[in-house]
């Protein structure tokens, strides 16, 4: 009897020892099916997502370009002038790249403690940014385009980093414009500015704010762990620490690297402005030239505007700034249009070139995904 029981016992185990492999077998197979899906797709998408955002990006570069006033008169100005100075036009170039380069390296060390980049591929991103940023408000186009150089479980990380970056240029905006305010309200009494009681109070009341916000930007910028730790108590925030925690790793020395990164690039803001004035014939003193580029880079920084309008508002600020110094109206608006053109559409237009052959997986990931 007990011989009976076991042979009927090792045939029930048979039985579903067999069923349990069917089922085991299926599943493996329908994941086998749904893993390659996935690979799929994500390939299809490598190749589809980079030239569709390039037809977009190239399309909302083009409409930029149409929509800005003033266009064919500075255009004019611009071929008048380069015409017998290709060597400054050669300089400006270089400047460009230098400008967007120095940016590529402060992207390039915040970001070291998320992932490790190359210049390259920070010069790719940056400009990719750029590019989105034309036609996404607000800045969140430069960080949409630099997330996309870095590995998946990293993008959103990055945003935190490049906001760093982010702050400061602006502190060195604010710095640099409220010194350039105050030299030419005291130091330059021909200027025109505060020469009336209620002008004198908005401009002092405009440095007292700008003050004020250099302080906090300080604060933020140099203690952001205290910041960090006093964000990661709201529960929400807690929840997604990861995103932020790579802020706790900046020290005091590289924060002061960005810093003066931050400040070289601004000088050569300031330098193609200057080369612009003696191009297009802007005569004004170096030092009243200097202080006035200051006090716009300052005036851009604070007043909102959208990308659409960004040169149309880029030129009135001009005109108001520097028309206190020159009467040449035409050049005033000619040297702001050709700054925009090459430091904004050419770098972006090079941008979403890299966009185009843009991978959103990146083959290692695909290759270890395989493996696994």
């Amino acid at each position: 009897m007990g011989g009976v029981k076991a042979r009927f016992s090792i045939k029930i185990d048979n039985k579903l020892c067999i069923k349990t492999k069917r089922i085991s077998n299926l599943y493996w197979k329908r994941e086998i099916f749904a893993y390659m899906l996935k690979q799929n797709w994500k390939k299809i998408l490598n190749y589809v997502v980079g030239p569709v955002l390039f037809i977009v990006l190239a399309f909302s570069i083009y409409h930029k370009i149409q929509k800005q006033p003033n266009l064919p008169k500075s255009w004019e100005a611009i071929k008048e002038a380069f015409g017998a100075h290709y060597s400054l036009l050669g300089l400006m170039l270089v400047l460009m790249v230098l400008n967007w380069s120095l940016e590529a390296r402060k992207w390039q060390l915040l970001i070291r403690p998320v992932q490790k980049v190359s210049l390259m591929t920070g010069f790719k991103a940056v400009l990719s940014g750029l590019s989105f940023s034309l036609f996404i408000p607000n800045g969140m186009g430069e960080y949409l385009g630099r997330m996309l150089y870095m590995e998946e479980g990293n993008r959103l990380k990055s945003v935190a980093v490049s906001f760093m970056g982010s702050l400061s240029q602006v502190i060195v905006t604010l710095v640099v414009g409220v010194i350039g305010l105050e030299f030419i309200m005291h130091a330059v009494p021909s200027s025109g500015l505060a020469t009336t009681g209620l002008t004198r109070f908005w401009l002092r009341a405009l440095s007292y704010a700008v003050i004020i916000f250099i302080g906090f930007f300080l604060l933020l910028y140099f203690k952001i762990t205290i910041f960090v730790n006093w964000f990661e108590k709201i529960p929400f925030v807690y929840k997604h620490r990861l995103l932020i925690d790579s802020l706790k790793e900046f020290d005091r020395t590289l924060l002061l690297r960005v810093l003066l990164l931050a400040f070289i690039r601004y000088s050569v803001f300031i330098a193609q402005y200057v080369l612009m004035f003696y191009l297009f014939n802007v005569m004004m003193p170096l030092k009243e030239a200097i202080w006035s580029v200051s006090i716009l880079f300052l005036l851009i920084a604070i007043v909102p505007t959208i990308p659409i309008a960004e040169l149309g508002v880029r030129g009135e600020i001009s005109l108001k700034v520097f028309s206190l110094f020159s009467s040449n109206f035409l050049g005033i608006v000619s040297a702001a249009g050709f700054i925009w053109l090459i430091n904004l559409i050419i770098p972006a237009l090079v941008g979403s070139l890299f966009v185009l052959s843009l991978r959103i997986f990146k083959r290692t990931e695909l290759k270890a995904s395989k493996t696994n």
